[in-house]
């Protein structure tokens, strides 16, 4: 069984973790992926044996250390690469688990403008008119703009509880195992912030080719009812464009940038300045 070092990605949907994989995995020593299950393997284990079931008293902490540690061995046995990215967006609310399993572990957080997240999973929504996407659980969720905005934005869905886990890493004990990277930064200047990030990893250096990008993931994505979710241009770049939201709706998830405020936050922000 390989010998891995994990590392692990997070933050908010729509906000350049699928870019951030694609490029990463282009280095033979990487392996990134889509959403994996193993973060919700680990929930599972934990809450069977955790106070309240009968079989919290027979397994004890270090043996559920070493089962929990044991998972990510087993999931990734096949994956030769020596270093592994793990993603998941609750990831931002495990550090305390993940940096007791993996003391050297990083979580790369990729954020950006809420209003511009929102914007984006609309696109997403209406570019698939014919599908009742996973994203929503009934017509009353999904009969709006204003009534998708306010279903994705709370704290147990798809953007709130991405947010509230990123802002509970931001400001923690732990956060000094996280690295935050804004989407329209790497959109921009990939070149410079994945130097950074391996700088944060302590890998050494690799020569990435930010022109010829290949990702994508339609059976992952068809099986969300958003086709489209993960697929990665070819060329990274930025591209400008108008919003298709309100503007009452986009000024008001605007203002949930927190991470702009580094003045309380423990964890590492990447500004490039001219």
């Amino acid at each position: 069984m390989p010998n891995h070092n994990f590392h692990f990605i997070s933050g908010l949907p729509r906000s350049g973790s699928t870019l951030l994989s694609a490029i990463l995995r282009q280095n033979p020593r990487f392996h990134c992926g889509v959403t994996s299950p193993v973060a919700s393997f680990l929930s599972a284990i934990v809450s069977q044996v955790s106070v309240g079931t009968e079989w919290a008293p027979q397994v004890s902490t270090e043996q559920r250390r070493t089962i929990l540690h044991g998972l990510f061995d087993s999931y990734y046995a096949d994956h030769p690469q020596p270093v592994v990215f793990d993603t998941n967006r609750i990831w931002s609310a495990k550090l305390p688990t993940l940096l007791d399993l993996f003391p050297n572990a990083k979580v790369i957080s990729c954020v950006r403008n809420v209003a511009w997240v929102m914007d984006s999973l609309e696109r997403l929504y209406r570019a698939n008119p014919y599908e009742n996407t996973k994203l929503f659980a009934n017509d009353a969720e999904r009969s709006t703009v204003f009534s998708r905005v306010e279903t994705l934005a709370q704290r147990t869905r798809l953007v709130g509880l991405a947010w509230a886990g990123l802002k509970e890493a931001f400001y923690s004990e732990q956060g000094h195992a996280m690295l935050v990277i804004d989407y329209d930064i790497l959109a921009q200047r990939p070149k410079e912030v994945i130097d950074l990030v391996y700088s944060f990893l302590g890998e050494q250096p690799f020569e990435h080719d930010y022109d010829n990008i290949v990702y994508d993931t339609p059976e992952y994505d068809e099986g969300l009812g958003l086709t489209g979710l993960h697929k990665v241009r070819p060329r990274v770049g930025f591209e400008k464009r108008q919003t298709v939201l309100p503007p009452d709706l986009f000024e008001q998830y605007t203002k949930l940038s927190f991470w702009h405020d580094t003045t309380n936050s423990r964890c590492n922000v990447i500004r490039i300045r001219e």
